[in-house]
Formats: structure tokens, C-alpha cells, sequence
């Protein structure tokens, strides 16, 4: 039976550029908290936003798909679901939003992901909603040519239980250690999740619920406003080959988390610099072309290019930007680094 342990987050080594991408994401996370105090209006709207993505993507990366105008009136409840497809999207909106509306209350426990389960499948036939599997389930891969491979082995049934309990366990145990980093303890959990595959259906949208609600028990909560789920359907090619590397291995307890740990944490930095992208968009078009090109800089939660302005703002021309950064950084606005050709200006 598999064991678990995380005391050795402690001393793992990783890549200097994870720890380098760990950092800066604290420091945006500051910036955006900062943010959300002064602008509560537009963060409510990027909320509404990104439930929708987020109940269309993560759905999505299991083939469950409907149309866009069908998932915003389940999403916003004006309309009842009229299949199985449309019933499993609205459970995942059921549990979203009971882990938003809660998380603060709540703790992780196999109680709660049980639960979370339950929800997920309420609103289907299915009959094992919040219960482990009752037998044993093979992870398949479907080749080109029509064929299928075992692509994974996970936990047997008779075993679940027990190494749930003994997974939670590792968990909480390692959580409250301060000398674990919480962005490295969290993709190693839903790693491990996703190993053990408890449930004999929805492992892959119960893996991205718990990854949401230990992120905002762990204070990143930018997920509330873009749609972390929508982050990894864009390149899902990238998380599937992330934890096929990760998962290689992992019964013998010799498996190699890092890919898998790099695929979130540059996920969750996505979502911040998406953030920064809608932020400017909802919150600069009321004003003045010259307004809204010294607030691209200002209110920036990264140093930002020339282009990256002119992306944020395809209505103002290169020349008036140009104008405007020479401006700002003769004025002591805006403090301009590198070349040239890759200058980046910040808040001076």
C-alpha cells in the first residue's frame, strides 16, 4: 500500500525558476489584493466571468461540453439542464460554488471531498455520488487508430479507503508545518489525488475543485476571478504529458513530482498575468486614450512592453503610446528598463 509523507517538501530541490516563479507570485498576489480593495466593482464583475469558464473548462477537459449560451444560463440558473452532459456541468457549478460561498468555514477532510463528490453528481442518475469505487477502474488512452492502451493503474478498491485516510492524514500533517511552501505541498496532493483515483467518476473535476479550494485556503485566491480551470483547458496538452511524467513510478513511491508541481505553478502565474490583462480592459474604457495608456503602467501588476500596451489597447496608436511612456518616464511616472527593442516600463 502506497505511503505518504510530505516532511520532505521540506528539502526538495527544485529549480531555481520555480522558486524564482514562487516568489513573484506572492508579490502579485499583494498586488492584486491591493487592487481588489480599491476596485471592488470590477472584481465582482472578473468573478461572474470566471465561474462560467471555470464550469465550462473544467468540464471541457473531460469531453463534457455544451454550447456557450447553454453554460451561462445553467451557470446563472435560468435554466434547468436538459441532458446528462448539461446535469454533470450543473453539479460542477453546485460544488463551485458551495467552495466558494464556504471554503473559509471549511477544512479538508475525507468527509468534505466525499461531499464535494456527492454534490458534483446530485443532479445525474448516477448512483455512487460521494461514495469511493466499489471496484476496481483502469485509466485508458484511446490511440489514433481506434485502439486503447492502460494508461494507468490506480489504487485497487479494497485498498481506497484506507490510503485515503492515510493521504488526508499526510496532508494536514504537512500543512500545518511551517517549513512546507503550501504552492509546493498543494500539486503533490492533487498528484497523489489523481494516483488514487477513489471515485469510479469524476476524479479529474474533483482534482481541479480541491486544487481551487486549497488554493484559497492557502490565500491565492485568484481563481475567484480567473478561471484557473479555463488556464489548463487551453494547453491540456501540456498538464496531461505534466502528470504522466509525474505519475511514472508513483506506486513504488519513486515517482519525480516536479513536472507535475511546474505545470500548476505556471498555471496559477497565468492566471495572474490574465488578471492583469482584464483588469486594465474593465477598467480603463471609460477614459482618455493618454488616461488609459498611464494606467496600463500604473495599475500593472507587471512591467509591461510597448506591444503588451497596444495588445491591452488596440484602439490607441503606437505613436500615442510611444508619446505617452516618454512622458511618464521624463515626468519620474514610470521607471523604463532594458533595451530599446524589449524596454519594459513599471510604476515609477
Amino acid at each position: 500500500m502506497r505511503m505518504f509523507d510530505y516532511s520532505f517538501l521540506k528539502s526538495l530541490l527544485v529549480p531555481s525558476g520555480f522558486l524564482s516563479s514562487i516568489s513573484f507570485i506572492y508579490g502579485l498576489k499583494s498586488k492584486s489584493d491591493s487592487l481588489k480593495d480599491k476596485f471592488p466593482d470590477v472584481f465582482t464583475g472578473l468573478r461572474k466571468t470566471a465561474i462560467v469558464e471555470s464550469v465550462k473548462g473544467s468540464n471541457a477537459i473531460e469531453g463534457i461540453i455544451t454550447s456557450d449560451s447553454r453554460i451561462r444560463a445553467i451557470v446563472n440558473e435560468s435554466s434547468a439542464p436538459r441532458n446528462h452532459s448539461e446535469e454533470e456541468i450543473a453539479g460542477y457549478r453546485d460544488a463551485l460554488n458551495y467552495i466558494h460561498e464556504n471554503y473559509e468555514s471549511l477544512s479538508l477532510s475525507e468527509a468534505l471531498i466525499k461531499e464535494l463528490h456527492r454534490m458534483m453528481l446530485a443532479r445525474t442518475a448516477l448512483p455512487y455520488g460521494g461514495q469511493y469505487k466499489s471496484e476496481d477502474n483502469l485509466i485508458r488512452e484511446r490511440r489514433g487508430d481506434g485502439t486503447t492502451l492502460i494508461r494507468w493503474v490506480p489504487t485497487s478498491a479494497k485498498e481506497t479507503p484506507e490510503t485515503m485516510e492515510r493521504f488526508v492524514g499526510a496532508f494536514l500533517d504537512a500543512r500545518d508545518d511551517s517549513g512546507v511552501n503550501q504552492l509546493l505541498l498543494i500539486p503533490v496532493f492533487i498528484l497523489d489525488f489523481l494516483c488514487i483515483h477513489p471515485f469510479k467518476d469524476g476524479n479529474g473535476r474533483m482534482s481541479r475543485l480541491l486544487t481551487l479550494f486549497l488554493l484559497y485556503k492557502a490565500g491565492f485566491d485568484v481563481p475567484k476571478y480567473i478561471s484557473f480551470e479555463e488556464q489548463i483547458n487551453k494547453d491540456k496538452g501540456k498538464y496531461y504529458e505534466a502528470l504522466k511524467q509525474s505519475s511514472l513510478g508513483w506506486h513504488e513511491g519513486k515517482n519525480d513530482y516536479i513536472p507535475f508541481v511546474g505545470n500548476t505553478i505556471f498555471t496559477l502565474f497565468r492566471c495572474y498575468q490574465e488578471l492583469d490583462r482584464r483588469f486594465l480592459t474593465l477598467r480603463d474604457n471609460k477614459v482618455s486614450k493618454t488616461e488609459r495608456v498611464e494606467q496600463a503602467v500604473l495599475n500593472s501588476l507587471l512591467p509591461v512592453s510597448k506591444m503588451d500596451i497596444a495588445s491591452l489597447l488596440p484602439d490607441v496608436s503606437v505613436t500615442t503610446i510611444e508619446a505617452v511612456l516618454a512622458k511618464m518616464v521624463k515626468e519620474g511616472k514610470a521607471v523604463k528598463s532594458g533595451s530599446t527593442k524589449n524596454a519594459r516600463y513599471s510604476k515609477g
